[in-house]
C-alpha cells in the first residue's frame, strides 16, 4: 500500500500528489513513469514521474481526471493508500544521461503544453540544480488551465507563456513564441524538447525542423503539431510519449506506434523518440479505440446503475 501524503488541485480537472513510495523514489529519474492502481481491482494507470524527493520517500504524479480510473483517483485524499504503485519504468530523459559539463555548452529550449507542463517540469529542474541554463514556453487555453506556472518560473532561466485567450502571457500559441524568439529576438537553441498534447507537438516539431533545431517530443496528443512545425525549419525533435498503455511491459501493443520504419512501443521503448519520424496521425487514431469502453466506465461511476444504453454512444445497449 502506498499512503497519498499531499493532494493539491492544480486547476479544476487537475490534481497533482506525492506518493510515499521509498524505493520508487530512490530509483527514479525525470523522463520515467510509474504504474498505479487504486485498488486490487483496479486499472493499471501510467503516470509520468513529475518530482521525487529521495529524502522525504516520495514521488509526485500529476494526472486529469478524464476517466473512470482517474476519476477514482481524484476521490482520494491525503492519508489514503493506492493498492499499487509500481516503477520506475521505461527510460530517463536523454538530457540526465549526459555529461552535465557537455551540457553547459548547449542552449536547451523546452515546450510544455496543458499537462505535459508536469513531465517537463522535472527535466528542467535538474538541468538547473545542475547549473544548465534553459528556456521554457509554456502554454493551456487560458490562465485557469495553466499549471505549475510558479514551479516552472523557480527553474527556468526565462520563462514564456502563451494561452488561447491571452488571460495570461501572449495570445496566441507556443509555435507562436517559439518563433518570435528565433526569427526576431534571435534567439539560438541547440535542443528543442516539447511534450503535450499530440496535436501540438506535430506542429511544434514541424516548426523546429524548419527553423534547424533539433526536438525531442515526449508522446502525449500536444506533440503533432509541435513535430510539424520544427519539420518545417528542419530542427530534428525527440518526442517522449506516454499513451494509453495496459501492460506497461511491451506485452499488450496498446502503446505501439510507428517511427520512421520500425514499430515502437512507448513503454519499453520510449518514452523519447525523435518527433520528426513518429506517426502522429497512426498513433492519436489508436488511442481513440479505447473511448468507447472508457466511457461505459464513465457512466457506471457518475450515473451509477441509471444509466442502460440507448444513447448511441456507449454502447451499453449492446
Amino acid at each position: 500500500m502506498f499512503k497519498i501524503v499531499k493532494k493539491r488541485q492544480l486547476s479544476d480537472k487537475v490534481i497533482l500528489m506525492d506518493i510515499e513510495a521509498k524505493r520508487v523514489a530512490k530509483k527514479c529519474l525525470p523522463g520515467e513513469f510509474v504504474i498505479v492502481k487504486a485498488n486490487e481491482k483496479g486499472e493499471r494507470i501510467p503516470l509520468t514521474v513529475c518530482d521525487y524527493n529521495r529524502d522525504a520517500g516520495t514521488v509526485t504524479i500529476v494526472f486529469q481526471t478524464v476517466g473512470f480510473s482517474t476519476e477514482l483517483f481524484g476521490r482520494y485524499n491525503e492519508g489514503d493508500y493506492y493498492a499499487d504503485f509500481v516503477g520506475p519504468l521505461g527510460n530517463p530523459s536523454e538530457l540526465v544521461v549526459e555529461d552535465p559539463e557537455t551540457l553547459k555548452d548547449k542552449k536547451i529550449l523546452f515546450v510544455g503544453g496543458g499537462l505535459g507542463i508536469a513531465p517537463v517540469y522535472p527535466q528542467v529542474k535538474w538541468l538547473h540544480e545542475h547549473g544548465i541554463a534553459c528556456d521554457s514556453v509554456i502554454g493551456a487555453r487560458n490562465a485557469d488551465l495553466l499549471i505549475l506556472r510558479e514551479e516552472m518560473e523557480a527553474v527556468s532561466d526565462n520563462l514564456y507563456i502563451a494561452t488561447d485567450d491571452g488571460s495570461i502571457g501572449q495570445k496566441g500559441l507556443v509555435t507562436d513564441v517559439i518563433k518570435q524568439l528565433v526569427t526576431e529576438q534571435g534567439k539560438k537553441y541547440d535542443l528543442c524538447v516539447t511534450i503535450g498534447p499530440m496535436i501540438m507537438m506535430k506542429f511544434v516539431c514541424n516548426l523546429t525542423k524548419e527553423l534547424g533545431i533539433p526536438t525531442v517530443a515526449s508522446m502525449v496528443p500536444m506533440m503533432k503539431f509541435a513535430t510539424l512545425t520544427a519539420e518545417k525549419y528542419d530542427t530534428p525533435i525527440t518526442a517522449s510519449l506516454n499513451p494509453i498503455m495496459v501492460d506497461g511491459t511491451g506485452m499488450c501493443g496498446a502503446c505501439r506506434l510507428t517511427v520512421g520504419d520500425e514499430i515502437k512501443f512507448a513503454c519499453v521503448d520510449g518514452p523519447e523518440f525523435d518527433g520528426h519520424l513518429i506517426d502522429f496521425d497512426e498513433a492519436m487514431k489508436r488511442q481513440q479505440i479505447y473511448k468507447t469502453a472508457e466511457g461505459r466506465e464513465m457512466l457506471k461511476i457518475l450515473e451509477g446503475d441509471t444509466h442502460h444504453g440507448g444513447c448511441g454512444y456507449c454502447g451499453g445497449d449492446k
